[in-house]
């Protein structure tokens, strides 16, 4: 019988274009259901323009469905991808402006931080109702989120819900081939093991042919400054720290105490070489950008003019859904779960970035040990912060969102205590028609 795979915000057009390019190649899934479903009619209509073009590109038997109704788009399906974003363009520059008014300097802010705190606040609503809507129409289905932010929504997802979840980001898989590219090592050489939570998961092993790689990632570090000025946050976290982080420097520049709290840091680290352009100003990209439905409509434009790549790609969905419900070929991802019994040294039950073995029978997370103990602190405080965050918004508390900010290390190596009070009670008051539930 064809399976049914379902997209929940395939108006993110990129996402879905690449995941569902990648699904089809299997020949488990050639003759399935693409479900498509949006809230955006106009986003859904493009969206579904791309997937019919690679339907026909590949010439597969396979059946797309459009519609703005959620229960039709998950009654039966097998599997489950979420790629939602909540709020406009204006919530999200919110985000980034308010903090940006008391000296935090933002990169990105959609992981950690006051700002992706904010995100999560409006974006678990819609989240809790897709949750509770797999659970009515496809309870035995996988369900695999892309939105961020990624370790906080999936603490919540399986905090409230029995349904079989996890988190995908590809940092893991792209780092690993930027530190093969680095030592001139063919990916297929390269094993690693890799483990903390999303975004800030180290390698505790990287191996080329069986044999410790992390010698010559040094040596390319700090003889090629073409090398070190690639990644300038992550580079001087490795050579500190010891092990390589995943994820941007632009991203992991917010996660810690060290490089955006100075103007002097922030034009040595964080502007050259965090790969993005001007790499140290948010607000500078957000201001030049268009508005989101010129960017819908550019996209539409590029997809269907280029010619169609139908090669498959290294996002990890279709590959788990092949495993579980496909032909059962085994497949080992590094995915986001609740700690239970996984990560010795982090707190117990938050959210953790781990190997995932996925086969026929689900999905099955990996017991690493404990992590080096400075890997350790930094992913604790984190990690906390974010604990606290979800329980102010399963409880509508927000002491415990402004605590939350309270030890977030950017936030408090910038601000004092009453700043930063300050600071989330004018993010409450401005995102207010999001945040009803709060008292």
């Amino acid at each position: 019988m064809p399976k049914k795979i379902t997209f929940i915000g395939a108006g993110s057009v990129t996402f879905t274009r690449d995941l569902v390019r990648d699904i089809l190649t299997f020949p488990a899934f050639c003759d399935c259901e693409i479900a498509l479903m949006d809230i955006d009619a106009e986003n859904l209509a493009l969206a579904k323009q791309v997937v019919d073009r690679i339907v026909a590109a590949g010439d597969y038997p396979a059946i797309v469905t459009a519609t703005l109704d959620r229960a039709e788009a998950l009654d039966g399906a097998d599997g489950v991808l979420t790629t939602i974003l909540t709020g406009d363009d204006d919530d999200i520059r919110t985000d980034i402006a308010i903090p940006k008014e008391y000296g935090i300097s933002i990169n990105v802010g959609d992981t950690r931080g006051p700002s992706a705190i904010f995100r999560f606040l409006r974006t678990w609503p819609p989240m809790l109702e897709i949750i509770r809507d797999i659970e009515t129409y496809c309870p035995d289905a996988i369900f695999l989120n892309y939105t961020n932010p990624m370790a906080m929504l999936c603490r919540a997802i399986q905090g409230v819900s029995d349904v079989v979840a996890s988190g995908l980001c590809h940092s893991v898989q792209g780092t690993a081939e930027t530190l093969a590219r680095w030592i001139g090592a063919p990916m297929n050489e390269i094993t690693y093991t890799c483990a903390g939570i999303n975004h800030q998961a180290h390698y505790l092993e990287y191996k080329w042919n069986g044999k410790d790689a992390y010698p010559l990632i040094r040596e390319a570090i700090t003889t090629r400054p073409g090398i070190y000025n690639e990644e300038q946050v992550r580079n001087e976290m490795f050579l500190h720290l010891g092990y390589y982080v995943t994820e941007s420097s632009g991203h992991n520049s917010e996660y810690n105490w060290w490089f955006r709290k100075r103007p002097d840091l922030i034009e040595k680290y964080c502007t050259h070489g965090t790969g993005w352009n001007p790499g140290h100003d948010w607000m500078e990209r957000w201001n030049a950008r268009a508005t989101r439905r010129e960017r819908r409509i550019n996209e539409l434009n590029r997809f269907m003019s280029e010619p169609i790549d139908l090669e498959r790609g290294r996002e990890y969905a279709a590959y788990i859904f092949n495993a579980v419900f496909g032909d059962n070929e085994m497949f080992e991802f590094n995915g986001n779960v609740r700690n239970f019994g996984l990560i010795d040294n982090l707190p117990i039950g938050c959210c953790v970035e781990v190997p995932i073995l996925a086969n026929k029978g689900g999905l099955k997370p990996i017991h690493v040990g404990p992590l080096p103990p400075q890997l350790a602190i930094l992913n604790s405080v984190n990690a906390q912060c974010e604990e606290l965050a979800v329980e102010g918004r399963l409880e509508g508390d927000r002491d415990k969102i402004t605590q939350a900010c309270l030890f977030d290390p950017l936030t408090a190596s910038l601000l004092s205590l009453a700043e930063i009070k300050e600071m989330v009670d004018r993010l409450f008051q401005a995102e207010g028609k999001w945040l009803g539930d709060f008292a």
